[in-house]
């Protein structure tokens, strides 16, 4: 296979890690030991805040009431397509029963964590979608307890709408904390609330070290580094609309990667010349980013078919991957590594980062080769159990005792012997190790 790169990235998605990890560190640690004391100095510090931290209900209904109408409508549009995608998810985790051999039955049960922590970034945008993402699909779930925090600003606390979404989507405590005093309160349990079993959401680098050094101790939704988008397009593809695809993930930060795969030259060399005055006609805050992505990170990769613009794309493992081409059921059957995929021009990331139903933290960093994005699924543990007759013991702890024995486990063997002995006490067993 040959690729060309008609452009290729001076840069990759990276940051300071060590000196990043190092500061968080030190934070954390500040506030498990101080607790609620160090955590509003951080707020004090880093949001310029100094209001009331756990929103209540008056506050909560006051913010509701600055929502325009419009706004609501559409919130509570989005909501409800993510609610029913949720629930279909739910519907797929079933409990399992089986006699695996006779007189022992083993299964599994779907348990949903008690309490999860929805992080809802507010910083440069007020991310009201990632509200009804994370904290809708908990809520389906059926997590009993579901705390939601975002970022504050100075004097006036929590956009209004990310309150109104995480609201209505079901959370039972709004937080108004960011960063890493945001993460560590939900961990922590702070505010007289329960300690979150998992934290989930988007967030800056700060925020992602946070949930990656807490991982262990809680559960995350997964490690985050910045968005990223690939679009797949071959001659059919309209360039206005590819470049117009690329620019819009391209505002997302001056380090989120956007690449395009075309077997089309002619198309490739357009959406080049296309992109840039996109960019230029962006509000200013969003050409800045948009210009260093496409400048630093971007990717034009042009190859000889199908067959390998697919697997070039799986090599890249993209958190958000459109395809804009012909045969949109012969994609959807060959691509296997992506967070989420968007088939044909009439849909596109923006639709699933907002309102379609599709849930919008997604894998990044070439995760999407081992793990998916948020689901219902993530906040529910499957466990098994299993219960035996006499009888259906008998060959189980045979095998146990031997098995255990030749690992040199005579702890185990003799919890297979004993059953044996009293179950069965007129039998002779061999239970010595198999060489």
């Amino acid at each position: 296979m040959s690729y060309e790169y008609l452009k290729k990235a001076n840069l990759t998605a990276s940051s300071d890690s060590q000196n990043v990890r190092e500061t968080v560190q030190t934070i954390l640690d500040d506030i498990e030991a101080r607790r609620d004391e160090a955590a509003l100095e951080y707020a004090a510090k880093f949001d310029n805040y100094d209001g009331n931290i756990r929103l209540t209900a008056e506050e909560i209904e006051a913010a509701t009431a600055l929502v325009p109408d419009k706004l609501k409508q559409d919130i509570q549009f989005a909501h409800a397509n993510v609610r029913r995608f949720a629930e279909a998810q739910k519907s797929t985790c079933s409990d399992v029963e089986i006699e695996v051999v006779p007189g022992l039955v083993a299964g599994q049960k779907s348990i949903p964590v008690n309490t999860a922590g929805c992080y809802i970034p507010g910083g440069r945008y007020s991310h009201i979608a990632s509200a009804i993402m994370t904290v809708t699909t908990a809520k389906v779930a059926g997590c009993k307890y579901i705390v939601a925090c975002s970022p504050p600003r100075p004097d006036v606390g929590i956009a209004p709408a990310i309150v109104y979404a995480a609201h209505i989507c079901g959370a039972d405590t709004i937080l108004a904390l960011g960063g890493v005093q945001g993460v560590a309160a939900m961990a922590f349990g702070l505010f007289e609330l329960p300690a979150a079993d998992i934290l989930v959401g988007p967030g800056n680098q700060f925020v992602a070290e946070a949930k990656r050094i807490l991982f262990g101790r809680v559960g995350i939704d997964m490690f985050a580094g910045p968005t990223d988008s690939l679009i797949l397009a071959d001659k059919t593809a309209d360039p206005d609309i590819v470049a117009a695809d690329l620019v819009g993930q391209a505002e997302h930060g001056y380090n989120s990667p956007v690449w395009l795969i075309t077997d089309d030259r002619k198309l490739a060399e357009e959406v080049i010349e296309l992109v840039p005055p996109l960019i230029a006609d962006l509000p200013e805050t969003n050409s800045q980013n948009a210009e260093a992505a496409w400048r630093d990170y971007a990717e034009v990769i042009l190859c000889d078919n199908r067959e390998e613009m697919a697997t070039k794309s799986d090599e890249y493992a993209p958190e958000h991957l459109t395809v804009q081409a012909e045969d949109l059921d012969w994609w959807l059957d060959n691509l296997s590594c992506y967070g989420s995929l968007f088939l044909g021009e009439e849909t596109t990331v923006a639709f699933g980062d907002k309102a379609s139903g599709t849930n919008h933290v997604l894998p990044t960093s070439r995760s999407a080769t081992y793990t998916g994005g948020l689901s219902v699924h993530k906040y529910m543990k499957i466990v098994t159990w299993q219960r035996a007759t006499r009888d259906g013991a008998k060959p189980i702890a045979e095998a146990t005792a031997r098995i255990s024995r030749l690992e040199g486990m005579e702890g185990h063997a003799r919890t297979a012997d004993i059953r044996l002995k009293k179950y069965f006490p007129n039998e002779e067993f061999d239970l010595k190790a198999v060489e």
